[in-house]
């Protein structure tokens, strides 16, 4: 351990409505991924720290459950209002814990508040629904109610904003929360927890257990959870899925993508380049939205391949911090080796690097870069067009017509993402029937939806049954409870009613 590293900032868990310091001796280094620099301490809490969160949760649900859902819509607008702003602050710790350019730090903290504006329409979207007379004075009424104690493990690549694609819909349904942030990037929820420590929660509302493997796993197994939600790889999404309902919990996991993007020969080029461009470089690839392949479909290919790589070679390659700045670092060395040797596989399959970032140019400082690399004659049965990369690497395979196009995609085990770019009606809507996967882009490189759409990844890229935000997020964290009466004193339909003493 250097000496600037014992001076570094140790970080805390939040608990019960203070900071508290993790039991555990064990820490990791938090660092920027652009310099190398230490800017943290993160420490690996054990099973007695995630215990002390749950408990306090456990104890904080029956208060909080009883505030009325009018008042925890008013909350949730303070919080909106909080992280509004904050957001520059948001942004730029997003960017020096993870990496990615100021502009995709700040369009990440603008859907990061824009959950928390879509979870405080709950006093509508919480309703339920009733029907008189189902039978002779006989009524039926479908009430929600809350889950319980939710937690959340997230990923590294955006730390702003999917902890918010659950925690502000999990409280405003009346749930209380934990959230275990990736120990990779925890300096961004430290921020968002000091911003929700000043809304006056009751204590136990909201809890971050900073850790590892240990805490994870206790999460999964914890009696005291009621409900977990991930986002992560497709191997850990399915340990997540299987030894969560294992133990009985209600629970969605978010894996793994390879997304595709299919170019008709209609195309508008130079829109479409913009398209490509975004979604397989920005945050340097490192999105479950990222479009990693290209189809083209017939003569597509040669009107599409020299414009692209022309603009892709036009990025530049540096610190996000820096606004002239691209493409920023991977999350680290370690990531930047690991992308690095599966372009020199795929160039050994025979793949050519028409545009090779394995080395970037540039007075570039010590950090984990990696430069937009474009992959032409991929083969579908290549590694590079089967697995996920993770990082700005786009492989581009040519198909002849769009049912062979369509087949492609449909080999992938992958189903999260797909989009389509023509002016072709009929083929957009054949594409859109037809392709499997749960979120499609006309047009539009990455096809995320806001915050009013469910998350709805398919196949190998989601588990569970109630994806994340949207109308979906309110399913997941309520219950839902149908009640049938009956009053003998509403006169059995005659008209008359009577009032017992």
């Amino acid at each position: 351990m250097t000496t600037t590293e014992t001076r570094v900032r140790l970080l805390d868990n939040y608990v019960g409505g203070r900071w508290t310091a993790a039991s555990s001796p064990e820490t990791l280094p938090v660092t920027n991924p652009a310099t190398g620099e230490t800017l943290a301490r993160v420490p690996l809490s054990s099973a007695p720290d995630l215990d002390a969160a749950v408990r306090a949760a456990r104890e904080a649900l029956p208060a909080w459950r009883a505030v009325s859902v009018i008042e925890r819509g008013r909350r949730l607008f303070a919080l909106r209002q909080a992280l509004d702003a904050r957001r520059e602050d948001l942004a730029r710790s997003v960017t020096t814990e993870m990496g990615k350019t100021l502009g995709d730090a700040r369009a990440e903290v603008a859907r990061m508040i824009e959950m928390v504006e879509c979870a405080c329409a709950v006093p509508t979207t919480m309703q339920g629904r009733i029907l008189e007379d189902v039978s002779r004075n006989v009524d039926a009424e479908t009430v929600r109610q809350p889950v319980g104690v939710c937690a959340a493990i997230v990923p590294f690549n955006f730390p702003a904003m999917v902890p918010f694609w659950f925690l502000p819909f999990a409280i405003a349904c009346g749930n209380t929360f934990v959230l275990k942030p990736s120990e990779q990037v925890p300096l961004t929820q430290q921020l968002a927890f000091e911003i929700l420590d000043g809304l006056d929660l009751p204590p136990g509302v909201v809890n971050l257990v900073n850790g590892g493997r240990e805490v994870v796993e206790g999460i999964l197994d914890h009696p005291g959870i009621d409900a977990v939600s991930f986002v992560g790889s497709a191997p850990v999404a399915r340990l997540v899925y299987e030894r969560s309902a294992k133990a009985g919990k209600r629970v969605q996991a978010l894996g793994g993508a390879k997304n595709h993007m299919v170019v008709m020969p209609d195309a508008v080029i130079d829109k479409t380049v913009a398209g490509i461009i975004g979604s397989a470089f920005g945050a340097a690839g490192q999105r479950c939205m990222a479009g990693s392949v290209v189809v083209t479909v017939g003569e597509a290919h040669d009107r599409l391949v020299p414009s692209l790589r022309e603009a892709t070679e036009r990025l530049t390659v540096g610190d996000g911090l820096d606004e002239s700045t691209d493409v920023g670092p991977v999350i680290s060395e370690g990531a930047r080796d690991r992308i690095r040797a599966a372009i020199d596989r795929a160039a050994e399959d025979g793949a050519e690097p028409v545009v090779d970032g394995r080395d970037p140019s540039g007075d570039l400082p010590a950090g984990a870069y990696v430069g937009p690399t474009i992959l032409d004659g991929v083969r579908p049965d290549m590694e590079a067009a089967r697995e996920e990369i993770f990082g700005p690497v786009l492989s581009v395979i040519q198909t002849g017509s769009l049912d062979e196009a369509i087949e492609v995609v449909g080999r992938s085990r992958f189903g999260n993402g797909v989009s389509i770019f023509t002016e072709s009606g009929a083929a957009v809507r054949r594409f859109r029937h037809e392709v499997q996967a749960g979120m499609v882009g006309v047009n539009i490189g990455v096809a995320a939806p806001v915050a009013f759409f469910p998350f709805s990844g398919w196949k190998d890229s989601f588990l569970g049954d109630l994806h994340a935000h949207g109308g979906d997020a309110v399913d997941f964290y309520t219950r839902k409870k149908t009640v049938t009466s009956r009053w003998f004193s509403s006169g059995q339909g005659s008209g008359k009613y009577f009032v017992e003493n």
